[in-house]
């Protein structure tokens, strides 16, 4: 039984693993952390994610649907808190239509244990990647529990190893290897609303809640035990930023000015802040992602995004749909699936980076302003009477599985058409008018 060799084991390197043994392989899957089945998840180190329709098509096709669907609780759109505490909900896409809150954690482990129900699957937790020889495509592997060094070879490698993944670092040093790597000035930090007394949820546990602010934003996903997870992406520097926070007294006053209705459902807030890490926010981009027919990147590894548009998971789930998709075109020939995914995904990769850096613009300003509500209801009139004319963007990257280069494509065609719209006189008073909808049909 030929052997490929999956080189981390988080949720890409999982999903692929499964993949991979239902099309007979043998497979191993090495992982420098301890198993994560055997763990009890911990709040405050990762963001919780959100699974859409692109995730979704992985999962299903690898059979493992019912299994997510068990942790996972749909959001319907988006509810904005403002100062004041007042709450104005927008609706994602169509009635029926939501993304899912999932613990990333939990997500890990049942994509783990659906892998690990195949009999040619093997785990090896506690193993760190040291070296790939490429030469003879040996992997060195260090066990931290023994201390001793392993060299694992004769298989495909596929690089799920994440953001600083050490396979990558390898492939810096090759002829023609290009990368790129950007911090954002902020960072992020995990906060907890925990459930009402007697259980259940102090807030809507169908949207995903953001407290925007301009220059920094909160936050919050719903968990199954009736908790949110709370996420605060933050500047490292400046006048309202994670430097100048630094006693109590300062997290307390300004969390009261600024978040007065969360911190009102946040009992744990001091302890939280001042012991959860503050963690950084990178985007990587490289190529080739493949080496000869030898090895693979996928997910992080390769084109790591920051999460302001939900499609950090999704994006990494569609590399496997993907693959699969080119490896059973070209008959299982390594070679060709390597250099075809490597050559056609990565603008894909590349137009999902750019769409989840201008996300976080709108995320923590846009979504309260006046003028930009407006535009999105003038655009979602326009998709419901027209859905075969105008897509929303969001609805193209959310709710689709239309390519992210066509979807960022479309989006700015779109938006140029919007621009134009907003720019007219009175547009506040004549959105609704047909004089204004046959300007935009005019030019689509």
């Amino acid at each position: 039984m030929e052997k490929v060799i999956i080189v981390g084991a988080g949720l890409v390197g999982s999903l692929q693993a499964i993949n991979m043994a239902k099309k007979g392989y043998q497979v191993e899957v090495y992982e420098r952390r301890p198993d994560m089945r055997q763990i009890k998840m911990v709040a405050g180190r990762s963001i919780n994610l959100a699974l859409s329709n692109r995730g979704w098509k992985a999962i299903s096709e690898a059979g493992i649907e019912s299994e997510i669907e068990k942790i996972s609780i749909p959001m319907k759109g988006r509810m904005m808190h403002d100062e004041e505490g007042n709450t104005t909900f927008q609706q994602y896409g169509k009635e029926d239509e939501a993304i899912y809150s999932v613990s990333r954690g939990l997500l890990n482990q049942k994509l783990m244990s659906c892998a690990g129900e195949f009999e040619n699957v093997t785990f090896f937790f506690n193993h760190k990647c040291l070296d790939v020889d490429l030469k003879t495509n040996g992997l060195t592997f260090l066990d931290t529990i023994t201390d001793k060094e392993k060299i694992v070879s004769d298989g495909k490698i596929f690089a799920t190893d994440g953001a600083f993944s050490s396979i990558r670092k390898k492939l810096m040093k090759t002829d023609r290897f290009n990368y790129q790597q950007m911090y954002l000035d902020h960072g992020y930090k995990e906060l907890t609303i925990p459930p009402a007394e007697g259980g259940g949820f102090k807030i809507d546990k169908n949207a995903l809640h953001i407290w925007p602010r301009g220059e920094y934003m909160m936050i919050a996903l719903p968990n199954e035990d009736g908790s949110f997870t709370c996420t605060l992406f933050f500047p490292y520097e400046g006048v309202n930023s994670f430097e100048s926070l630094k006693t109590e007294k300062e997290v307390s006053a300004f969390f009261n000015k600024v978040f007065p209705d969360a911190v009102a459902m946040m009992p744990n807030l001091m302890a939280e802040y001042f012991e959860n890490p503050t963690a950084s926010l990178v985007t990587v981009r490289c190529s080739p992602w493949n080496y000869k027919d030898q090895i693979i990147m996928m997910g992080d590894s390769s084109h790591a995004i920051v999460p302001f548009y939900g499609q950090g998971m999704n994006s990494g789930f569609e590399d496997c749909t993907v693959f699969n998709e080119i490896f059973e075109a070209n008959n299982h020939d390594w070679s060709k699936s390597f250099r075809s995914f490597s050559n056609t995904r990565k603008k894909d990769a590349d137009a999902i980076s750019n769409l989840a850096l201008q996300n976080f613009i709108e995320m923590r300003d846009l979504v309260a302003d006046e003028s930009f509500l407006l535009r999105k209801k003038i655009e979602k009139k326009i998709y419901s009477k027209y859905p075969e004319k105008w897509v929303p963007l969001y609805s193209q990257v959310t709710f689709s599985h239309t390519p992210y280069s066509e979807a960022l494509a479309n989006g700015n065609r779109q938006e140029k058409i919007m621009d134009s719209i907003m720019a007219k006189e009175n547009i506040e008073t004549i959105w609704d008018s047909k004089e204004v909808e046959d300007e935009i049909l005019e030019m689509i």
